[in-house]
């Protein structure tokens, strides 16, 4: 038979793993549970950003078109991504002048150029800026520009 001790030794191991496993920070039980819930939460969304780019490069190659560009909003700016299968010496560069046309300073980005272009990149707003950009603006932007490199 299982103490009442043991039982609470057990709970407080387990919610110190969900603890650890969760980043948090968090003292007390509810708080644990709470940003536990929060990580679930995200991974969701992660997910299901991995599942639509599947399914986006799935119809891209169906398509035969060489680019793939996605743009999501996030709290304060876009997670913005570019992919060819072919290198695209000069692109990156003109990529770069049409978020700055935009105002959109780039606040994170991994590029590789290498047998691919792949463009991962962090947007935030220019908070100088009067008028605020939507995820479409961005993406019209980024295909006019790869538009202009290609000519």
């Amino acid at each position: 038979m299982v103490s009442r001790e043991d039982k609470r030794a057990s709970l407080h191991q387990k919610l110190h793993l969900l603890r650890s496993i969760t980043n948090s920070h968090a003292v007390n039980k509810t708080t644990i549970i709470v940003d536990a819930s929060k990580y679930i939460e995200e991974l969701k969304k992660k997910v299901e950003r991995l599942n639509r780019d599947i399914s986006a490069a799935a119809q891209s190659s169906n398509h035969q078109n060489p680019w793939q560009v996605t743009v999501e909003t996030l709290d304060k700016g876009f997670l913005i991504n570019v992919f060819s299968e072919n290198t695209c010496p000069g692109l990156l560069v003109s990529l770069l002048e049409a978020f700055e046309e935009l105002g959109l300073n780039i606040l994170e980005a991994r590029v590789s150029c290498t047998d691919s272009f792949r463009l991962q990149a962090v947007g935030g707003e220019n908070e100088e800026q009067d008028e605020s950009i939507d995820a479409q603006v961005v993406k019209q932007a980024v295909l006019q520009a790869i538009k202009n490199w290609s000519k």
